[in-house]
């Protein structure tokens, strides 16, 4: 055994060898406690709210106060704030749950809610378990690897892509809307109503065509590493065009969009009106609302469903008082409108994170692309900075006191590298500021050692893959 042991191990190292030396090898790392966050995705800063942790903490000494009392009266009934005791089938379950799922089913104007243990369990739970044999599911080709999971596990007899954020028009597969001024991806794939048209067509599925099959169309609010919204209206109308026979069941991922957008942060659905129209929302709590689970928006049947065939519930220890209670008091805060301030400084602060590194592409040298933005204007807090050379970009802005993230393949597609500044309600126009600072300041020094390396590159005909490890490699983080 010793020495299948180590030949496993070796065949192992072997991988992660190979995938370090694509620049590509992934490592945990803690804050730099001297750093700004530009990183995280707690856009309303609500869990440094002190507020918010001063209701949670009252919240649990009354709990263990209550707590003492009962067990004077009967032995072993005192109430737990740590673990939950089972999943939601067996012990796990509470009247506190079931009230906190009511609470949040009305606040998103939905007829019933299902917690789960995170957002990603809730996606598998729900994609691994709704579709039948015969069903298909469409996504956009940039959803969430939670939604990729579900379908490996789903029955489902098609999973195709669709371009990503781009629901219709006259240049199928470009990846996005005409005149959006994204960053210009090219895709294979085609756009959402090309897909759904070919489903539904002569040569596609009578059992799509009759209402037999049901098609779920999977897309995110807002999506993580471009920052781009979808266009939720037209995704409804391409999804009424296309399958008229009802049979089109719109999923929509608000984990990051939730908190942000609309009328106390209800999310893009509720700003939309069109909480009739989608099938199934889930929300992720562990961004914009500060605390950790997730809860799939559905209703009463779906609900019912959920609790008897989604493994990732079934099968998984429920989420204890502690948690629990932090979603009271964050949804407290959300139902008074106490977050209003908090998104309308985000939304100053994101119009001017975007201006003024839009000014510093505007300054590059002719022809010396460091860095690139969109642009459009920002539409969330979510800020890629695209860049060659993103892990130089980031450990130089980490040693100038901001933290910010090197992104790179395979999270995002290979050519999109980026840096990804989120910004915060919690953030300040100066920190802002030496942000930008920093990252000019990184153009302006290394634009001398690029245009050295790409010619060396040039004579030596090496390609993408080695400009990535140039002069600069030096500076790399071990991110």
């Amino acid at each position: 055994m010793p020495g299948t042991n180590r030949q496993l191990d070796g065949a192992l190292a072997a991988l992660l060898a190979r995938r370090e030396s694509h620049g590509k090898l992934r490592r945990l790392t803690k804050p730099l406690a001297h750093c700004v966050d530009f990183s995280s995705n707690g856009y309303l800063s609500l869990s440094t709210n002190l507020e918010i942790q001063e209701q949670l903490l009252a919240r649990l000494q009354a709990r263990v106060a209550a707590g003492a009392a009962d067990i004077d009266r009967a032995a072993g009934s005192r109430a737990s704030i740590l673990g939950s005791g089972g999943s939601r089938l067996l012990d796990g379950n509470s009247s506190f749950a079931e009230e906190i799922e009511a609470r949040i089913a009305a606040f998103h104007r939905s007829e019933t809610a299902l917690l789960f243990t995170s957002a990603y369990d809730a996606n598998t739970g729900l994609l691994g378990s709704v579709p039948q044999p015969g069903d298909v599911i469409v996504y956009d080709e940039l959803i969430h690897a939670s939604v990729h999971d579900g379908m490996r596990m789903s029955r489902a007899g098609r999973k195709i892509p669709f371009a990503h954020n781009s629901v219709s028009g006259s240049r199928p597969g470009a990846g996005a809307e005409a005149g959006d001024g994204r960053l210009g991806r090219q895709s294979e794939n085609k756009n959402l109503e090309h897909v759904l048209g070919q489903l539904s067509g002569r040569e596609g599925s009578e059992d799509v065509r009759s209402g037999k099959a049901n098609v779920f169309v999977c897309v995110e609010g807002l999506y993580s590493m471009d920052g781009d919204v979808v266009h939720l209206q037209k995704v409804v109308d391409a999804v009424d065009r296309c399958l008229p026979s009802g049979n089109g069941y719109i999923i929509v991922d608000e984990a990051h969009s939730v908190g942000v957008f609309g009328d106390d942060g209800r999310g893009l659905v509720c700003k939309s009106g069109l909480e009739d129209r989608i099938w199934a929302r889930v929300l992720g709590f562990g961004k914009a609302i500060g605390c950790s689970g997730g809860v799939v928006l559905c209703s009463s049947t779906v609900r019912s469903y959920l609790i008897n065939y989604a493994r990732s519930l079934i099968y998984t220890t429920s989420m204890p008082f502690t948690s629990l209670a932090s979603i009271e008091v964050v949804y407290d805060y959300l139902v008074s409108g106490r977050s209003k301030p908090l998104r309308e400084h985000l939304e100053e602060l994101i119009h001017y994170t975007h201006c003024q590194l839009r000014a510093i592409c505007a300054r590059q040298r002719p022809g010396q692309l460091m860095i690139r933005v969109q642009e459009a204007p920002a539409v969330s807090p979510i800020i890629p900075v695209l860049t060659p050379y993103p892990r130089a970009l980031a450990e130089h802005c980490q040693r100038s006191g901001f933290m910010v993230r090197p992104i790179v393949a395979p999270t995002v597609p290979a050519g999109s590298e980026r840096i990804r500044v989120c910004v915060h309600s919690g953030n300040t126009i100066e920190q802002v500021d030496g942000l930008c600072k920093a990252i000019e300041a990184w153009v302006r020094q290394n634009h001398g050692a690029v245009e050295r390396d790409e010619r060396r590159d040039k004579s030596k005909g090496l390609g993408e893959v080695t400009k990535t490890h140039n002069v600069l490699s030096q500076d790399r983080p071990r991110l």
